[in-house]
């Protein structure tokens, strides 16, 4: 299946407009598989088929099926993002904390799967980064984006992960690079459980108030976020050599 990219705010030679929304991305996105699973019980039911003709029909119908399960899995997560950022409206959870201390954190976590798949995660983090925001729930959207990438990330190729203050640009924000060396375009891709994992960061990322642009290359593809910073001052936390790996 081909289509449109699940990144909804790439660039190849330029910025590309949004067009959908996640949600309607996604919506569009079902309908497809869902098309397919009725033509292929409407075929079945038709007249009488042969044992292998059933078998067969079956067989695509348990494909599509969990084509169909992936898409309504991503919705319920755009659902469950939605939610979230109406309760940390109404909630005392958002706090000023050190952006750099969470990103090592979350790459820490993830070291062991980017060892299994030989992939080099590189973090570079300059300190202090201070942001205000809901950390529990930036903590969780900073593991589903990384983990997206490093699935994405060709096997014995390099994730770099580099946060610092938006370089000429706006010194009130905090610029995320993450860009990876991609591996074979995934199985069902543009809407592979990798892809849409990205998408799921990026309508986080947005709902948090941070922008995304996702750019791609011959040989490489990159996300820059921003996150504005917190007025606020932590003290620099060491730079140690395990924190890049």
């Amino acid at each position: 299946m081909t289509g449109a990219s699940p990144q909804l705010a790439s660039e190849h030679s330029g910025a590309s407009p949004k067009s959908r929304s996640p949600l309607a991305h996604l919506l569009h996105a079902l309908n497809q598989p869902l098309t397919g699973l009725q033509c292929s019980l409407e075929l079945a039911a038709a007249g009488p088929r042969h044992p292998e003709q059933y078998a067969r029909t079956l067989h695509q119908g348990l494909e599509l099926t969990s084509r169909m399960r992936i898409l309504v899995e991503a919705i319920r997560e755009l659902a469950d993002i939605q939610e979230s950022a109406r309760e940390t409206s109404d909630s005392d959870a958002v706090e000023s904390f050190p952006l750099d201390v969470l990103l090592r954190d979350t790459v820490a976590d993830l070291l062991p799967v980017a060892e299994s798949r030989s992939v080099h995660l590189l973090l570079r983090s300059e300190a202090p980064l201070p942001v205000r925001s809901d950390r529990g729930r930036l903590a969780t959207l900073l593991f589903r984006f990384f983990e997206s990438a490093l699935s994405l990330t060709r096997e014995g190729g390099d994730l770099r992960i580099a946060a610092t203050p938006d370089p000429g640009h706006d010194p009130g924000q905090v610029c995320l690079m993450v860009s990876w060396l991609p591996g074979p375009p995934p199985e069902h891709s543009p809407f592979s459980p990798q892809e849409l994992g990205l998408l799921i960061a990026e309508a986080g990322w947005e709902q948090m108030g941070g922008g995304w642009i996702h750019t791609r290359t011959e040989t490489t593809q990159t996300c820059r976020v921003q996150l504005p910073l917190a007025s606020g001052r932590f003290p620099a936390q060491p730079f140690r050599p395990g924190d890049s790996k």
